[in-house]
């Protein structure tokens, strides 16, 4: 979450004029994440996320991201569909961008996950793939891995004003893993972007995933191994916990097995998830407007969670 774009007081209390919301009585940017702007909203009525959707988020991708959402909520997991309006429209545009009022889920993101918790969250996971075992709408995978190559040359060599020799390290790597990538495991719909700040807690309870705009159809076990690379390593990257580590795989197959090759393709699919990982973080990096009220993130961080599941195949035995 990001703001990018300002929405003003007036815009927004008119905007709220075609819903059934209550009236506005305050708003506040949310500036954590990098990919849309987001306003916490309170209304006399009851608490919001706004989301305007900006240029990464493509308008056409929207219906497959509601659907999927409403299939969820309809089996009963905690996640936050959009509201519709009085004539049960749920995509509108404000300040000319595509816009959705969202259920506001309670909860807070946990910086340093306990085993407890990771454990809680990957049940989350596993029934959320279970719940999606039906679901029909499919949606190509934006940053999967026949992007990175276009993307790390697109990147060229300012990699390497972010570390000296960065561009050489990830084209040797991204070879590595094009060459060892899975095509015989299971697909289906995944989140593709399950961070801790995208799972709400009460203590070790979840109470929300949220954040669902990279969900695509792709190689199951990648959730997962994206999942791994996120709750397991400290901020820079290091000092990975075992037991946290060895909570979300156990957490998982609890809620949804976990097949002989898919735990055999983790280690790779993880590398994959760095790479993903550390080029989108790079290219923001690079690119991020100086003005925009976003916290960009360090890329070195999964070069380092790269370097270790090189170093570490056997942490998903």
């Amino acid at each position: 979450m990001a703001v990018y774009t300002h929405v003003s007081a007036e815009a927004l209390a008119a905007f709220l004029t075609r819903y059934d919301a209550g009236e506005l009585v305050s708003v506040k940017g949310i500036a954590e994440g990098v990919e849309n702007s987001n306003y916490l909203v309170d209304t006399t009525a009851a608490r919001f996320i706004l989301t305007l959707y900006e240029k990464r988020v493509a308008a056409g991708d929207l219906p497959f991201f509601m659907a999927l959402l409403d299939h969820l909520a309809a089996r009963g997991l905690a996640v936050p569909p959009a509201i519709p309006d009085r004539d049960g429209g749920v995509i509108q545009e404000l300040e000319g961008r595509p816009a959705c009022l969202i259920r506001f889920l309670s909860g807070v993101s946990v910086s340093h996950p306990t085993p407890a918790q990771a454990h809680a969250a990957a049940v989350a996971m596993g029934e959320m793939h279970a719940a999606l075992g039906d679901f029909m709408l499919t949606r190509a995978n934006s940053m999967g891995i026949t992007t990175w190559r276009p993307l790390l040359e697109r990147c060229g060599r300012d990699l390497d004003t972010i570390q000296p020799g960065l561009f050489a390290r990830v084209d040797s790597a991204l070879a590595r893993v094009e060459a060892a990538w899975p095509t015989d495991l299971p697909v289906s719909a995944i989140h593709a972007d399950l961070f801790p700040d995208n799972v709400l807690m009460h203590g070790d309870t979840v109470t929300g995933l949220i954040d669902f705009y990279f969900a695509c159809t792709d190689v199951r076990a990648y959730d997962l191994a994206v999942m791994h690379s996120a709750w397991t390593f400290d901020a820079q990257g290091r000092n990975p916990d075992a037991a946290v580590g060895a909570a979300l795989l156990d957490g998982y197959a609890s809620a949804f097995a976990l097949s002989a090759a898919e735990r055999a393709a983790l280690p790779v699919l993880a590398e994959g998830a760095c790479i993903r990982f550390l080029l989108s973080r790079a290219w923001d990096w690079l690119h991020t407007p100086a003005d925009a009220l976003v916290m960009r993130k360090d890329p070195l961080a999964y070069l380092n969670r790269l370097d270790w599941y090189v170093d570490n195949p056997q942490a998903f035995a």
